[in-house]
């Protein structure tokens, strides 16, 4: 008889030949069950997307409560909504006055491809900027200011007018001119390795974009919702973006995002031409309730004031002479080894052992360490000795 996994290989299309190929009968919190009975404790949450845990009892209830009432009705925006109101009402309360609108979509590439049409509308420009090794997603658009080569050359040709600078340096601020439409930047860098701005560039790079008035765009959508023990990390960084992406953490395992900015830039995107931007599934009813519940978990459980803490006690349980540094901020961690190589068979050995984790992918050296938000004390030492007990494994084998 043909088994699942056969199955998967034949018919599921594979995004490389080396897939982890875990058949998972069942999540909760933070750990996954495989068909064997095994356990498996996710130092990733699904590239950060399970923030809460996987399976949050508050998420579940929210989602039978939505689909006892009605799915979807009809396109984006033509029919009033209880949970995309309730939820686009209590972001905007959580964020700075600017950011008044949101525009819900169906995932994080959604949201970026939303939010360069926005900036593109509004000021009447047409170059955008993004930065070298940044990731914002695999449509043509997000492809288009990924700031990687190697992934971008075989889909060529791409959007034109895309100009890429390097993310922590000032002096390649005066690229930005009055040609440019929008800036575009991961608040920290997720796919580089979890690289946080240094030396106030982002508070620079804003003063930038208001000098030659173009849109500067915050992308969230990795290190958003509690990561990095705010409920978005550029509260951290003294700025504040016109228009801001979100998904991943945004819906509890449900798959929704968002862009936002103002009234008056949002407002561009109704006329000339009408419906300037539409949607048959974004803000879907039901994943809007789960993004709700979302953020109610993460203001009354607390989740984010105990992330600077859970951060301190990775970095000093994880010192070993392998280890090269330990980058990211909060729960979104990268822990440097001397190559892919290494890396790899040391991310191997921790799921044997029971650990999930993963590389980044223009930093394949470094191991991702992004858990949910709810990993406790006690499960952060076991992890950290499982990573621990596979570098020393790893190290004896290579000898």
């Amino acid at each position: 008889m043909i088994t699942q996994r056969q199955l998967f290989f034949n018919h599921v299309a594979q995004t490389s030949d080396m897939p982890l190929a875990l058949e998972i009968e069942k999540a909760d919190g933070l750990y996954l069950t495989d068909v064997h009975g095994n356990r498996y404790m996710d130092l990733i949450s699904g590239i950060s997307v399970s923030n809460v845990g996987h399976r949050h009892p508050k998420v579940l209830s929210a989602i039978k409560n939505q689909l006892d009432k009605y799915m979807h009705l009809m396109v984006y925006g033509e029919y009033i909504q209880s949970p995309q109101v309730q939820l686009a009402t209590l972001l905007t309360s959580l964020l700075p006055k600017n950011l008044s609108s949101v525009y819900f979509v169906n995932s994080g590439s959604e949201a970026i491809e939303g939010a360069m049409k926005l900036a593109k509308r509004y000021t009447g420009r047409t170059e955008i900027v993004s930065f070298n090794n940044a990731y914002h997603g695999s449509t043509q658009g997000s492809l288009s200011i990924m700031g990687n080569e190697e992934f971008k050359n075989a889909f060529r040709p791409l959007l034109p007018d895309v100009k890429q600078i390097l993310f922590n340096n000032i002096a390649d601020l005066q690229e930005i001119t009055e040609r440019t439409a929008c800036v575009i930047v991961e608040t920290i860098q997720g796919e580089a390795g979890a690289i946080v701005p240094e030396n106030d560039f982002l508070k620079e790079l804003s003063n930038r974009c208001r000098e030659v008035g173009a849109l500067l765009v915050a992308d969230e959508i990795q290190c958003g919702f509690g990561r990095t023990g705010k409920l978005f990390a550029f509260e951290h960084y003294r700025f504040v973006p016109d228009i801001m992406t979100i998904a991943k953490g945004m819906g509890g395992g449900m798959p929704i995002g968002a862009f936002i900015s103002s009234n008056e830039i949002m407002n561009s995107l109704t006329n000339n031409p009408i419906l300037g931007h539409i949607t048959t599934f974004g803000g879907h009813p039901v994943c809007c309730a789960a993004s709700l519940a979302v953020v109610s978990i993460l203001l009354e459980e607390k989740l984010m004031e105990e992330v600077a803490a859970k951060e301190q006690l990775f970095r000093n349980l994880l010192i070993h002479p392998k280890i090269k540094s330990i980058k990211g901020k909060g729960l979104l961690l990268s822990v440097e080894f001397e190559s892919f190589e290494f890396n790899k068979a040391i991310i191997d050995r921790c799921i044997a052992n029971g650990v999930i984790s993963d590389w980044f992918l223009f930093n394949a050296n470094s191991m991702r360490i992004a858990p949910p938000l709810i990993i406790t004390e006690d499960e952060i030492i076991i992890a950290c000795n499982v990573i621990l007990q596979s570098i020393e494994q790893t190290t004896i084998s290579k000898t």
